[in-house]
């Protein structure tokens, strides 16, 4: 054996240490870090996906998952651009939680494929809560997926909640769930199934959340919204049910998402501008409203809203601008464009003198509500086409509309022509009613309204 064929056989045998070394080495490594799905991410230095049935989770729709999402939720938090995996196949019971911002790294995706339902024992809320469901004070959070959150909300609205088997528990007879139920007073303050709040980039896709006990998916006090192919599912008589609710929140986008619910399908409250909405199927509900504003004599400001490509079938109002007497502060720089409306009894709405409940009187100071944009809209309503009630003291002014088409749905809808009090704009086109209660000069009133919106 020569010089040179022993240095060859040396040279392979170094190469096969090696690489028996480096396979074993990798091995180690990966027992080290990933036994047992519990070892703490924070020691990988990279995102991971979190499955809530490694952290305790049952998912058999009966057991109580809440500790299970709160360490799930933990274990996320710790690096960056990780995901909490609610898998499909398995309905969670979940009781109101709060997912909270506090020591969380940016960007955490919530993957919702599978059901989360809440419990229907009054026990559960104590004495009443305003959500059941918190995302609070975070960067970049992300819910999506095709899941369901199921707030279970009937036996909130029905004050004798029927019997369903599908709730029904194995560890009890029929019989027991029924008294259970029936026996049991839920709390008189419904909560929001999903709120997110002081939170800076908060994304929602592609989930549905149905059967809230009052609003499905709120924002307050957020900023850098996006909201798509996203869907609420609740009856058109499920009360306080609004599908979107937005107040304090700006930038953001609402598009390709189907509404359907016993409130306003999107609610826009104070402190909200620069929001965009297009592409939105809203109905059953009650239409998309700004407002209502400036309630106990507070401010409201509200600007830069735009309502594009909407469809409402069935709803009580289509796109409405309210506010309370007695408020003050402003809403201006609204679109309402290309809007089909089918069997809505009132299309286009602006009501200075929204009163819920009774117990209002009249108020010299209002919500100032200008340069408001109405184009494309068309249809059929059930009660009046248009109806501008505006404030004597502070009246409406820069309406604009053009392109109006609205026809009565029924014969008893004919009976209502188009209503104006103190409302200052221009009609640009011919429209269908014919509009000629607008007043096309400013009055004293409308001339000083600047000296209230200050906002």
């Amino acid at each position: 054996m020569n010089k040179l064929t022993l240095k060859y056989l040396s040279l392979n045998f170094l190469l096969l240490i090696s690489l028996l070394s480096s396979r074993f080495g990798t091995c180690n490594a990966r027992n080290s870090v990933w036994k047992g799905n519990r070892r703490s991410i924070a020691e990988g230095k990279s995102s991971a996906t979190i499955n809530v049935l490694n952290y305790g989770a049952k998912g058999d729709g009966t057991s109580d998952d809440t500790k299970a999402f709160e360490n799930a939720w933990v274990e996320a938090c710790k690096v960056a651009g990780s995901t909490l995996l609610v898998p499909s196949g398995s309905t969670f019971l979940v009781g109101p939680v709060s997912f909270l911002g506090k020591g969380c790294k940016e960007k955490i995706v919530f993957q919702l494929d599978g059901k989360i339902i809440a419990p229907t024992s009054s026990s559960a809320w104590g004495s009443g809560l305003l959500q059941w469901i918190e995302f609070k004070t975070l960067t970049g959070i992300t819910i999506k997926g095709k899941g369901i959150i199921d707030g279970r909300g009937s036996v909130w609205w029905n004050k004798s909640p029927a019997y369903d088997p599908a709730d029904e528990s194995e560890s009890i007879t029929k019989k027991d769930m029924m008294k259970e139920q029936l026996g049991t007073k839920m709390p008189s303050t419904k909560p929001t199934a999903l709120r997110f709040y002081g939170s800076n980039g908060v994304t929602v896709n592609g989930i549905t959340i149905q059967n809230s006990p009052q609003t499905h998916l709120k924002f307050d006090s957020c900023v850098n919204i996006q909201v798509s192919d996203f869907t609420t599912s609740s009856p058109g008589d499920s009360p306080n049910t609004d599908g979107i609710h937005l107040q304090n929140s700006k930038d953001a986008v609402i598009y390709r998402s189907t509404l359907a619910c016993g409130d306003d399908c999107i609610s826009i409250q104070t402190g909200c501008s620069n929001i965009y909405i297009h592409d939105v199927d809203c109905g059953p509900g009650h239409g998309i409203s700004i407002g209502g504003l400036g309630k106990y004599n507070t401010k409201a400001c509200v600007s830069n809203i735009t309502v594009r490509d909407v469809t409402m079938h069935e709803t009580t109002n289509g796109v409405r601008i309210k506010s309370w007497q007695g408020g003050s502060g402003s809403v201006k720089q609204v679109m309402f464009s290309n809007i089909q409306v089918s069997n809505v009894a009132n299309p286009i709405i602006i009501d200075q003198y929204y009163c819920d409940g009774g117990g209002c009187h009249n108020e010299t100071s209002a919500v100032a509500v200008s340069n408001i944009n109405y184009i494309n809209i068309k249809g059929t309503y059930t009660k009046q086409p248009i109806r501008f009630a505006c404030s004597d003291s502070l009246p409406c002014t820069g309406l604009s509309l053009s392109n109006i088409a609205l026809k009565p749905a029924t014969d008893k809808a004919r009976s209502l022509d188009p209503f104006c009090w103190e409302a200052h704009g221009e009609v640009k086109t011919q429209t269908l009613p014919p509009i000629k209660c607008l007043k096309t000069k400013k009055s004293p009133g409308a001339a000083s309204q600047s000296n209230n919106d200050a906002c």
